[in-house]
């Protein structure tokens, strides 16, 4: 198994899209980067916080490629 975290947009649909193909595994949302530690959703949406909404992805690189989950994030 590998991992692969993507951030940008909103971390439910990116969670519904990769949740839905063949090989992902797991998939888990929260934040990264920022200068909050463990900021609520409600600071993260202002903006100020420097956090991006994030999916971190359980997947068998057997049956997806880490190229193919890319495609898929960069045409969400």
């Amino acid at each position: 198994m590998e991992i692969a975290t993507f951030a940008g947009g909103c971390f439910w649909h990116m969670q519904t899209v990769f949740s839905k193909i063949p090989g992902v595994i797991s998939t888990i949302v929260g934040y990264s980067g920022g200068h909050i530690h463990n900021p609520t959703y409600e600071q993260v949406r202002t903006g100020t916080t420097g956090h991006a909404e994030s999916v971190q992805i359980v997947f068998n690189p057997h049956i997806v490629t880490y190229a193919k989950l890319l495609e898929i994030f960069f045409s969400n």
